[in-house]
């Protein structure tokens, strides 16, 4: 089984839309999803700041609009284990590629990924902003450019034969 992980710094906004929105692809795809399945997907934050709490009501409306649920997933932080139970490891931004590399240890480095990297969109670009912040419209761009990444990232690991 594959384990695939997205990482944001709070786990509200981005990393759970990616988990949703990679679920909704794998599921169409009819690929079992879960620990009895072929693939497990979660998503983490490099902080505990919002531990327990659902994704930002912004990236639910969003994902909703594209048909995908965010429902069932809650914020939580990235564990030491994590980096040994996942295959892959795919960070939002250079500064959680960062902070990932600082908790992780070197033999595990080579699963830490930018995100953005698996998409074949052009330009290509290496983070997905923090819609947090700004108006309803970068929630928009940041679903669009997650959808791409997603499907660039079953495209890789189909092509390596792991789904």
């Amino acid at each position: 089984m594959i384990q695939v992980l997205f990482l944001c710094m709070g786990n509200i906004c981005r990393s759970p839309t990616a988990e949703g929105v990679f679920r909704h692809h794998i599921q169409n795809l009819g690929i079992k999803e879960g620990y009895r399945g072929d693939i497990f997907i979660d998503s983490a934050g490099t902080t505990g700041f919002h531990t327990g709490h659902n994704p930002d009501k912004r990236s639910v409306e969003i994902a909703q609009r594209n048909g995908v649920s965010l429902e069932g997933i809650s914020s939580r932080q990235i564990h030491e284990n994590d980096f040994e139970n996942f295959d892959y490891i795919l960070a939002m931004d250079k500064e959680n590629v960062a902070s990932l590399k600082k908790m992780g240890e070197k033999k595990h480095h080579h699963k830490i990924h930018f995100f953005m990297h698996f998409s074949e969109e052009e330009p290509k670009i290496d983070e997905v902003p923090d819609p947090y912040y700004g108006r309803d419209d970068g929630f928009e761009y940041v679903f669009k450019i997650i959808e791409q990444a997603s499907l660039g990232l079953i495209k890789h690991m189909q092509n390596k034969n792991q789904v």
